[in-house]
């Protein structure tokens, strides 16, 4: 029997107050929860915007905030090539900050160059996917295939590792996790499928684990989820055909269950002792998973799988005894979490990527078109309202105090409701 189980960032520094800080994809926990009680319900492109700021090149990483910086990548054109992304483009992979008062710039970073004959990208995707991870003073970034590196709250390169190269398809996805004294991340492209872990000092491998994939498409984009089972520090990391469970003082794999799907994004989350996990294309489904057990534990541990509404990119969102899941082509979901029974299922129109957020009773489903669709978080269907920034998004939410941080296409956002 498991006789604990509690989510958490291992290791993750505290904010300073109530989402004043925003460390790591999908906030304090990754699940995507914030706090505040005054997050902005309604706004345009030219209401209740606090600021509106440039971001040069291309990037769908998430905004981080630490210390009143909020944090960026970018894939930036080098000056007199092709546009970013441009096959054939040589770019500056850089690290962003802004003042979050603001919007004024503060510092830019070029923390790795990506030479002409880089692979291609998927259209959706970008050269600056992945979200920063912030610990103390330290921004850990990742550009997939192209390298992690290590900066100070200063924009200072403490260190750069180049080490772990494979052949990514589609380019560069899923963003690192902090466990213990690692930087834990997935490296799933066409073949030879890896974790590996980097020491955060130093950002030396510490260990490397391969992936024992059956998929015949191995390439997966998803974010670890750092759990703690009786005391012992678990990577939970999907990938093609299975998720597994991971020591995280040693990568060696733990539990496994299995399923059909490949390139998998969404990233696991945890509630009511049950693991949440998206499987992929072809066919998506979401399944529930008591984690725990050793070896090969899917005819024991799956409580439930669900296919109708379920997700290829946003991750899944758990609020009480609910789940709240949008799909790709725009269909909102409310499961309940402890059956899988579907509670209820709207259309909101519009494409999707972005992770949906919860804060307040509230959650947030962000289109790709630059929409979102704000609804109560109930067992009843409620639209409250609907806004939109006219700019493309793929990148999730952020959140600062009584602001949301989005990032569009072109421009980063704050939304706050004016006093």
């Amino acid at each position: 029997m498991i006789r604990s189980l509690v989510i958490l960032l291992a290791g993750l520094a505290p904010a300073a107050a109530p989402d004043s800080n925003w460390l790591d994809f999908r906030g304090p926990t990754g699940q995507g929860h914030a706090s505040s009680t005054e997050l902005p319900v309604e706004w345009s492109a030219t209401s209740n915007i606090a600021w509106k700021q440039p971001v040069p090149g291309l990037g769908w990483s998430s905004p981080v905030v630490v210390n009143g910086q909020v944090i960026v990548t970018a894939a930036v054109p080098v000056e007199g090539d092709a546009a970013a992304g441009a096959t054939g483009s040589a770019l500056s992979l850089r690290v962003l900050a802004y003042e979050v008062a603001t919007g004024a710039p503060r510092w830019d970073t070029e923390v790795f160059q990506q030479p002409k004959d880089a692979p291609r990208i998927h259209g959706k995707n970008s050269h600056a996917s992945p979200t920063a991870v912030v610990r103390g003073d330290s921004v850990f970034v990742h550009f997939g295939h192209q390298g992690t590196a290590c900066l100070g709250l200063d924009g200072k390169v403490k260190w750069r590792n180049r080490d772990l190269a494979y052949a990514p398809v589609h380019g560069n996805g899923g963003t690192p996790a902090l466990a213990q004294d690692l930087l834990v991340f997935s490296a799933d492209g066409a073949s030879d499928p890896f974790l590996a872990a980097l020491d955060q000092q130093t950002g030396q491998l510490r260990w490397k684990t391969t992936r024992d994939s059956d998929a015949p498409k191995k390439f997966s984009f998803s974010t670890p989820l750092v759990i703690q089972v009786d005391g012992q520090s678990q990577i939970i990391s999907p990938g093609s055909n299975s998720v597994g469970a991971f020591d995280a003082a040693t990568g060696k794999e733990l539990w496994r269950v299995r399923y059909q799907g490949y390139s998998v994004i969404p990233r696991p989350i945890f509630a009511n002792g049950l693991l949440y996990i998206g499987t992929g294309y072809d066919s998506p489904s979401v399944m529930a998973v008591r984690p725990g057990g050793t070896g090969d534990v899917t005819d024991s541990h799956v409580a439930w799988v669900v296919k109708k509404g379920a997700p290829h990119t946003p991750s899944l969102l758990a609020v009480g005894d609910w789940i709240f899941m949008v799909s790709d082509r725009g269909v909102a979901t409310c499961l309940d979490a402890k059956t899988g029974a579907e509670i209820w299922q709207e259309r909101l129109g519009g494409n999707y990527s972005a992770s949906p957020l919860h804060a307040n009773g509230k959650i947030y489903f962000q289109s790709e078109e630059g929409d979102t669709t704000v609804v109560r978080a109930a067992a009843k269907y409620e639209l409250l309202a609907k806004n939109s920034l006219g700019e493309r998004t793929l990148a999730s939410y952020a959140v600062t105090g009584r602001a949301l941080l989005i990032r569009g296409a072109t421009n980063l956002y704050r939304v706050e409701t004016k006093p």
